[in-house]
C-alpha cells in the first residue's frame, strides 16, 4: 500500500507519521486490495480544544473510502478515522463478495 501523509499548516514529527502509518498498516490485515492511502492532518482553529483533524482516503479497486475525524489530538482523530474506515472496508468487501 502506498501511503501519502500531508500535514497542513504545521510540520508533523516522525513520531506522528509513524503512528499514522502503523494504524493504516493494520487495515491491510483485513484485505490486501488496498492500493493507496492519502492522509491529511490539519489544525482547524488553534484557539479551540478539539482542533486536530485527520482526513483519510483509501483506494481499493472500484471504490474510494473516506473518513474525517476531529479531536483534541491527532492520535485520537486518527484512531477514530481508521476505525470508521475499517467498518466501511468490511461492509464494502462483504458487498463485493456477495456480487
Amino acid at each position: 500500500m502506498n501511503i501519502t501523509i500531508q500535514s497542513i499548516h504545521f510540520d508533523a514529527d516522525q513520531k506522528l507519521t509513524d503512528f499514522v502509518t502503523k494504524k493504516l498498516d493494520k487495515l491491510e490485515s483485513h484485505t490486501n486490495k488496498i492500493v493507496s492511502a492519502e492522509v491529511y492532518l490539519r489544525v482547524d482553529k488553534p484557539a479551540t480544544h478539539h482542533n486536530k483533524i485527520t482526513e483519510i482516503k483509501i483506494q481499493i479497486p472500484g471504490h474510494t473510502l473516506f473518513s474525517k475525524e476531529q479531536s483534541s489530538t491527532f492520535e485520537e482523530a486518527t484512531d477514530a478515522a481508521v476505525d470508521s474506515l475499517r467498518q466501511q472496508l468490511r461492509r464494502t468487501l462483504e458487498k463485493m463478495r456477495a456480487s
